[in-house]
């Protein structure tokens, strides 16, 4: 955990120094199985929820993005918490709207979103390069920098990450 958390305090020094802002995009943790069309995260949802707060703890974010869903804001709340940071809503179909905050901001972000959404934020974020998350998969993030030439960082949560897998979810 120590060699990721310096890995991603390198990552943000080196944004910082060229002055450009960047967004942090996750995944939302993994969720519980359930029926409900709205469920919660599971206790290992929240374990990585936890570890995300921890390894954003030094990030200079300034803004936290969410969708509609509970196990986007659940992934969020420690984060927020932590930063005294009240996420702001944007539902998950609603990219331009997200995008255009996104640019506003005068400082960096982090996005919880879904494997079926994150794509194409990056997308239009100004990225070529094509991403696709399996259903499975809640260890990946992405760090974008943001400016006239829009950089993507492709990362993944430490291996120490104490959560047992979950049924794969949106």
């Amino acid at each position: 955990m120590r060699i990721f958390a310096l890995c991603l305090s390198i990552l943000f020094w080196v944004t910082n120094l060229s002055a450009q802002p960047f967004v942090v995009i996750v995944r939302h943790a993994e969720k519980t199985v359930s029926d409900d069309k709205d469920p919660d995260l599971s206790s290992a949802g929240l374990a990585r929820a936890g570890v995300l707060a921890e390894m954003l703890k030094d990030s200079a974010i300034v803004s936290i993005f969410v969708s509609e869903f509970k196990r986007s804001s659940e992934t969020a709340a420690s984060t927020a918490r932590s930063l005294s940071i009240t996420p702001t809503v944007v539902p998950a179909k609603d990219t331009n709207v997200l995008v255009t905050k996104l640019h506003a901001l005068t400082g960096n972000a982090l996005v919880v979103g879904h494997s079926n959404t994150i794509p194409e934020l990056i997308k239009a974020l100004g990225i070529d390069v094509p991403v696709s998350i399996p259903e499975n998969d809640y260890t990946q993030f992405f760090v974008v920098t943001l400016g006239d030439r829009p950089a993507l960082f492709r990362l993944s949560y430490p291996n120490d990450v104490k959560t047992k897998a979950s049924p794969a979810g949106r």
